[in-house]
């Protein structure tokens, strides 16, 4: 059996314990929380990966630009905007915005032929840096987007907050999409060409200087969308959820394979859905743990992720 076919029949089988052990109403309500978290987790770690395939860059300011998206929202919600429009054009200025990065920071270090351990110093900083700059000008309390998180839509005996389904149904229409865009468009598979051998690219033809601004840009507009899906999803935020998600985000992108999109966007579901799962049986707190000891178990039996190219050895 492939892995993606034993993954999914060992969700199968968790989900179908847990209605057992816990009721088939517990069990569905931890699944759709699941889904809510995979879908922005799946997200966040699709544009992590696509730096990491593509640059074999591993950028931890991903999860600072998550909250740069959230509050380039409210910035233009107080200027006026409707908050969908306002929510737009704050996932377009964070595309914006890990392009910039680009210009001013990384290409400028490729160019000086900066070594392996300086990048990731460089996007540690990078991280601080936009992290207190957010808290600079926004300060650290907690905020909301301003919608109504009170409101819920009811099925049955499964209740799910309105602001959270449609943070449910946006994500996994977003996965959908990113992922038939991957597939079918032409910069997607200029992208995955890129990312599975450069110097092959490069000679093929492709611009891949153009390459690397579409994906900077591509990073920072899902992660922008990743962090609204987060902030709706919650309710409630401060600067600092960025660095708090950025763990599972790694954990979602090692599951599915690094340099995956497709993996990365199964990983952060996979994440997701153990996480919530494990409300049942343990204190909500405990959940990144949960999360990260399923990676271990599932590195440890497909050490290449779930649809990542098998090891070569010597």
């Amino acid at each position: 059996m492939s892995a993606p076919n034993l993954l999914f029949a060992g969700l199968v089988l968790v989900f179908s314990v847990l209605a057992v052990a816990f009721g088939i109403v517990p069990a569905t309500q931890a699944t759709l929380n699941g889904f809510a978290a995979g879908a922005y987790l799946g997200l966040g770690a699709l544009g992590l990966t696509v730096v990491l395939g593509v640059l074999k860059l591993v950028n931890f300011a991903q999860g600072d630009l998550l909250v740069a998206g959230v509050y380039f929202t409210i910035l233009f919600g107080w200027l006026g905007l409707p908050l969908p429009l306002a929510m737009l054009v704050a996932m377009l200025a964070t595309g914006v915005l890990a392009l910039i990065t680009e210009k001013l920071v990384w290409k400028p270090l490729r160019r000086a032929g900066a070594s392996h351990i300086q990048l990731f110093l460089s996007a540690i900083g990078l991280a601080l840096v936009l992290r207190f700059s957010i808290q600079f000008v926004a300060g650290s309390q907690v905020r909301t987007l301003g919608a109504n998180i009170v409101s819920s839509v009811t099925l049955g005996p499964l209740r799910f907050g309105t602001l959270q389904a449609a943070a449910l149904a946006t994500g996994l229409l977003a996965m959908v999409l990113v992922g038939l865009g991957l597939r079918f468009t032409n910069i997607g598979k200029e992208m995955r060409a890129f990312a599975d051998n450069r110097a092959l690219a490069e000679v093929s033809g492709i611009d891949t200087a153009r390459i690397i601004d579409y994906t900077w840009f591509a990073s920072g507009f899902l992660a922008a969308l990743a962090g609204i899906l987060y902030a709706t999803s919650i309710g409630s935020f401060n600067p600092n959820f960025g660095v708090t998600l950025l763990l599972s985000l790694f954990a979602a992108t090692m599951l599915g394979g690094i340099g995956n999109a497709y993996g990365a966007l199964i990983g952060g579901l996979v994440i997701g859905l153990s996480q919530e799962w494990s409300t049942l049986l343990f204190n909500a707190r405990w959940k990144p743990a949960v999360g990260f000891v399923l990676l271990i178990l599932i590195l440890l039996l497909m050490p290449q992720g779930i649809f990542g190219k098998a090891l070569r050895r010597s």
